[in-house]
C-alpha cells in the first residue's frame, strides 16, 4: 500500500485482547480515524501497520492495519435473531429448492405459518426464495410436500462466525491473514 492510497481504504482490523477478531461477519473493522483515536486513548495495541503515513503539525505516524483491544470484550453468547443471521445460518440457500441467492432475492418463511400459530423464532424461520415462498404460502409442510432441507434451529455465535469466514469482505489486507484464519490447520512443509 503506497502513500497515494486513499485514507478511506486503510481500515484497521480490530482484535479482542486474545488476538482473535471481535467478529468475522461483519468483519470487525474500524476506520483509520477511530483506530488513531484509540491509539491516543491507549485503549489498543498496534499489532501491524500500513506503509501509509498520516501527519499533523506535531506528529507523524504509520496507520495501523491491525489493532488489539487492551481490555477483553465478552461477546454475546447467543446470536441476535435477525434476517441477516437467518440468511447466514442457511448460507443464503433457499431451504426448499436448495438454490443459492443474493440477499435481495431472498425472504424468510415460517415453516408453521403465522396463520396456523407459527411464531417468528429461530426454530420456525427458514431462508426461502420468492418462488418457493409463494408456492408454500400459508400451508403446512405436509400439505404441500415442502420440507426445509435443514431443520431450523438457533445457531451458536461460533457457527455464525464460522459461516461468516467463507464470506470475506472485498478488501483484505495481507497483514490481516494471520488473525482472520487463526483456527485453520497449518500446512506441513
Amino acid at each position: 500500500m503506497d502513500v497515494s492510497t486513499p485514507l478511506e481504504k486503510c481500515p484497521a482490523l480490530v482484535l479482542n485482547a486474545d488476538y482473535r477478531p471481535l467478529s468475522y461477519f461483519p468483519l470487525s473493522l474500524w476506520s483509520w480515524q477511530e483506530a488513531v483515536k484509540a491509539i491516543f486513548r491507549e485503549s489498543v495495541t498496534v499489532v501491524s501497520e500500513y506503509d501509509r503515513i498520516v501527519r499533523s503539525p506535531g506528529i507523524e505516524m504509520k496507520l495501523p492495519s491491525v489493532i488489539a483491544l487492551n481490555d477483553y470484550v465478552v461477546t454475546a453468547r447467543r446470536p441476535a435473531f435477525t434476517r441477516f443471521n437467518v440468511f447466514l445460518r442457511d448460507n443464503w440457500n433457499c431451504q426448499y429448492c436448495g438454490d443459492k441467492y443474493k440477499t435481495n432475492d431472498l425472504t424468510f418463511d415460517h415453516v408453521i405459518p403465522k396463520s396456523r400459530g407459527g411464531r417468528s423464532t429461530w426454530d420456525n424461520i427458514v431462508t426461502s426464495c420468492q418462488v418457493c415462498n409463494t408456492k408454500k404460502g400459508a400451508k403446512m409442510p405436509h400439505e404441500c410436500d415442502m420440507y426445509p432441507l435443514q431443520e431450523p434451529r438457533q445457531p451458536t455465535i461460533f457457527e455464525l462466525q464460522d459461516q461468516g469466514k467463507s464470506f470475506p469482505p472485498n478488501f483484505l489486507h495481507e497483514s490481516w491473514g494471520d488473525f482472520l484464519y487463526w483456527d485453520t490447520e497449518l500446512e506441513s512443509g
